[in-house]
């Protein structure tokens, strides 16, 4: 029996509509300001909260802790996936790693930013397998600690990755698979080890994992920012613990200086800044989503890329999940001669998919170049106007996997007692169908959230879109010319498409 996610309703439609045409509106019609500072908030000045993150920024055991319980966790997944019931949705490793822990991930980084690398289970027991340490630096001889080749020292490794597991998540059925999940968790701590016992620092982490890529690409919209509390004190600062670490804490895994960080693309929350500044100049705080996004973000080739193709996955995750996916997949495997799991039609209609946005990005881009009155290199403008793709991508990632995380989610309370699933039946279709009507939130409040991220993204990408264009020419006025025509109708397609994805009916995963 097949159960569908009700699709947004079009008074929510409309009314997301309504406010990205005033958006377009508010953008063609006024001069942008010229870049200005945006304003902050130390988060330890917060009431109630702010206690708890000095705690965090203070010591290391807090933080341990946390680790603690997601090996734990991590582990129970394995231990459910390898000898549990083979019934996706009674067993632990495919709910907690498919429907809680991913759809849950890429919404608390909207308000947490990078933290989840911080507490990341195959990054810990990595750590603690090469270094043989909980958290205290370790000695130079724990790793041999070899250069990473230098042609790979970029993202295009983790886009393979992230490629790569798409089509294990989605062509192959790892998300229904406890098993495959389970070996699957298991390639991923043998690849961290492997990485941090040969090459210095963490490549893994900065060049290789899919997970903390797509989190830190996506931790430049969040709402909090790890950064100097007063940047001259970072300005004459001659020591550089943060980058270099002390006897006790471990230099900065992904060779970052507080002093001159903008961007939270790499940074992976680790707290060994905060813990090893001898000023006591590093912490957490609130900032508008927009401010790194608009003012501060640079991308280069391969980051432009990645986020071009972080944005056609995420559109492919939600097409797969269409009634029509399935009948335009046997359609083409009978006209090829396709046959079993139609692992050769997916992969096809995964290549197009993905390619599809970066494709109509480059001619837009050409066209842009075309129209320019100034000349500019066309891998320069590609990446300087890429990042207008990561919010579309953002805001429709979080809403696609707010269906999941509010409908499939119910129910985990006895897939947590009972991890492995032992003496369980599948479910019927009354739980079906109780998991279908009652969401862990109000509906009309999830479709007001869906509608309104829609909107805030397309407005993001076009206050970027404007920016940027400030940067390239002079004029303050000149965004108005038809060159900024390509970037206004990309943004609008790929709107236009995962709002009209929202709207249709969504199969439930499990």
């Amino acid at each position: 029996m097949t159960m569908t996610h009700p699709g947004l309703p079009d008074p929510w439609l409309w009314l997301a509509l309504a406010v990205m045409s005033f958006s377009l509106l508010w953008v063609l019609f006024f001069t942008p300001k010229k870049l200005s500072t945006h304003s902050f908030l130390n988060v330890e000045k917060i009431p109630l909260i702010g206690w708890l993150a000095r705690l965090f920024v203070a010591s290391p055991w807090p933080l341990l802790l946390l680790k603690l319980i997601s090996v734990a966790l991590f582990l129970t997944v394995i231990a459910a996936g390898l000898f549990g019931t083979p019934m996706a949705e009674r067993n632990l490793a495919t709910t907690l790693t498919w429907t809680v822990w991913w759809s849950g991930l890429i919404v608390t980084v909207f308000f947490l930013g990078s933290a989840w690398c911080a507490v990341c289970p195959w990054d810990t027991i990595a750590s603690w397998l090469v270094k043989r340490r909980l958290w205290r630096r370790a000695d130079a001889s724990s790793s041999l600690g070899l250069k990473f080749p230098k042609a790979w020292r970029n993202v295009w490794p983790a886009l393979a990755m992230f490629v790569g597991l798409t089509w294990l998540e989605l062509g192959v059925g790892v998300t229904t698979n406890p098993y495959a999940t389970a070996v699957l968790s298991l390639v991923m701590i043998v690849l961290a080890t492997i990485y941090m016992a040969v090459f210095e620092s963490k490549v893994f982490c900065k060049h290789v994992c899919p997970v903390g890529r797509t989190v830190g690409f996506y931790a430049q919209l969040s709402m909090v920012e790890l950064r100097p509390r007063l940047q001259k004190t970072c300005d004459s600062c001659k020591t550089m613990e943060c980058y270099h670490g002390t006897k006790e804490i471990e230099p900065c895994p992904t060779n970052l200086v507080m002093g001159t960080l903008t961007q939270s693309t790499y940074c992976t929350s680790c707290s060994a800044c905060t813990m090893s500044c001898p000023h006591d100049n590093v912490g957490w705080r609130v900032r508008s989503p927009a401010a790194e996004a608009i003012q501060h973000a640079r991308p280069h080739w391969d980051e432009a890329w990645f986020m071009l193709g972080l944005l056609g996955l995420t559109t492919f995750h939600g097409i797969t999940m269409m009634e029509f996916w399935e009948q335009g997949l046997s359609w083409f495997g009978q006209l090829i001669g396709d046959s079993g799991q139609l692992i050769w039609s997916f992969s096809v209609g995964m290549a197009l998919v993905f390619i599809a946005p970066i494709l109509l990005y480059s001619l837009l881009i050409k066209l842009t170049q075309i129209l320019l009155p100034v000349k500019v290199g066309f891998k320069q403008l590609f990446a300087k106007l890429a990042f207008i793709s990561l919010p579309l991508a953002f805001v429709y990632h979080i809403a696609h996997n707010l269906n999941h995380l509010v409908r499939e989610s119910r129910g985990f309370s006895d897939v947590l007692i009972n991890p492995l699933g032992k003496d369980t039946l599948p479910l019927s279709s009354a739980e079906l169908h109780m998991r279908h009507m009652n969401p862990l939130m109000s509906e009309q409040f999830l479709y007001g959230l869906q509608a309104g991220l829609m909107a805030f993204g397309f407005w993001l990408a076009l206050q970027i879109l404007q920016k940027r264009s400030l940067e390239i020419f002079s004029d303050a006025a000149a965004w108005r010319a038809v060159y900024q025509v390509p970037g206004i109708i990309f943004i609008t397609i790929i709107t236009a498409i995962n709002l009209w994805l929202l709207v249709q009916p969504m199969i439930m995963r499990m």
